[in-house]
């Protein structure tokens, strides 16, 4: 499935039909070694598989897991996209607490201030660049999102991910960039401009986890789990021929 059939199967309202047996498979391919999508740990806490990337279009499955080791982060949870988000919750419970902005150093003290980073992403290299903007936040409005659910985050919105009722979920999330907008985050206002290289999962962890991932979206949709879409193969072209690239914030 790609990002234009996702997104119909979304507006649709049969995406809890159709979209749970797909992710199952995409999973269960990349285990089985029938897949080169890679498992890629994520510094905001979960493992990315970028299944789809199309110039401005892209689909990733986000998944939090214990069986896997978060990537370290440099920065903090708060960050914001320079795409539009639209996610569907295949199990777990997903919530946005979205976050209030206040610039310049008079509203800023030093002990509760953070610096904007631009994040720049270069194959598997983000550089995260100082841009010494002082900022502090402080939490806005939140939603919280269950199985079967999906919902919408604007580019440009600063927010932070909590996964509540448990330590896994999992989404489908499609992502479409905006003109003009950038990836950004809060961090420490004496960290430099640097580098990370995103890493894939050990192999042994990766297959543990999306075989894991994979039964908690069959028990959460056990009504459609004989049913829905054609295997993946037979919607896009074979993933290693394909470049992926997922954003990192």
């Amino acid at each position: 499935m790609r990002y234009e059939q996702i997104r119909k199967e979304i507006d649709a309202g049969t995406a809890a039909r159709t979209l749970p047996v797909w992710a199952g498979r995409v999973l269960e391919d990349v285990a089985a070694g029938r897949s080169c999508v890679p498992a890629v740990r994520h510094p905001l806490g979960f493992v990315c598989l970028p299944v789809e990337r199309d110039g401005d279009f892209g689909v990733c499955l986000h998944i939090w897991t214990p069986e896997i080791r978060p990537a370290p982060s440099t920065t903090s949870p708060v960050h914001c996209h320079s795409w539009d988000l639209l996610s569907f919750v295949l199990y777990g419970t997903v919530r946005n607490v979205r976050m209030d902005i206040q610039s310049g150093p008079d509203t800023a003290p030093r002990e509760t201030a953070q610096q904007i980073f631009e994040v720049v992403s270069q194959g598997d290299v983000d550089e995260l660049r100082a841009t010494g903007r002082v900022v502090r936040h402080s939490p806005g409005g939140s939603s919280t999102h269950r199985t079967g659910e999906s919902y919408t985050l604007p580019a440009g919105v600063f927010h932070a991910t909590l996964i509540e009722d448990g330590p896994e979920a999992a989404t489908v999330a499609l992502g479409r960039q905006t003109p003009g907008g950038g990836d950004l985050s809060l961090g420490p206002l004496d960290t430099p401009t640097h580098r990370v290289h995103r890493s894939p999962s050990e192999h042994a962890d990766a297959v543990r986890a999306l075989r894991r991932s994979a039964q908690q979206i069959a028990d959460a949709h056990p009504t459609h789990a004989q049913s829905g879409p054609d295997s993946p193969s037979d919607h896009h072209s074979d993933p290693c021929e394909r470049h992926h690239r997922s954003a990192r914030r």
